[in-house]
């Protein structure tokens, strides 16, 4: 009986193991998001999986697929309890995929309540009062909004608490 399986893979090679597993004919799930990288001064918004080394695979362990998944370039070892690969739940897997956006992007914490474009409102700050445009959110609690600022919009990071929605 098939039933989803953690994998651990080697470092920063998941989306590696993810495809070679695929060619072996195992459903895989990689769970990923949008996550800002600043590099040489440039700042842009990057795929990553959502926990780091592991990806998830739909496998029936007693046909003997063991061996096929541990030996998957990219794969380290299948998470196990003792001799026994540890299952996971589908409801785990089924809530993880529920917060997927239309891209396919696990969408983080309680930034999502605003989508791009939307009118929003810092309440606090330096910035009190001032009124922007949503553009998007960080993986750690801020996001990016235009402001109307000396006449030229300029894009302002600022946390998430200070937003509210709303038409202004």
């Amino acid at each position: 009986m098939n039933c989803w399986y953690a994998v651990y893979t080697k470092m920063q090679l998941e989306v590696w193991a993810k495809n070679n597993l695929e060619e072996r004919g195992f459903e895989v799930y990689l769970p990923r998001y949008l996550k800002q990288r600043r590099h040489a001064r440039r700042t842009e918004i990057v795929p990553h999986p959502l926990f780091s080394r592991y990806l998830f695979v739909n496998v029936d362990i007693d046909a003997g697929h063991r061996p096929r998944v541990n030996t998957a370039p990219g794969v380290a070892y299948l998470v196990s309890f003792g001799d026994r690969p540890a299952a996971v739940a589908d409801a785990i897997i089924e809530e993880i995929k529920s917060r997927e956006n239309e891209d396919g992007y696990v969408r983080l914490g309680r930034g999502q309540k605003f989508a791009k474009g939307d009118r929003v409102k810092i309440s606090d700050g330096a910035l009190c009062d001032h009124v922007g445009l949503f553009q998007t959110g960080t993986d750690n609690e801020r996001v990016v909004i235009l402001l109307d600022l000396l006449g030229r919009l300029t894009r302002v990071k600022v946390p998430l608490d200070s937003l509210v929605p709303g038409d202004f």
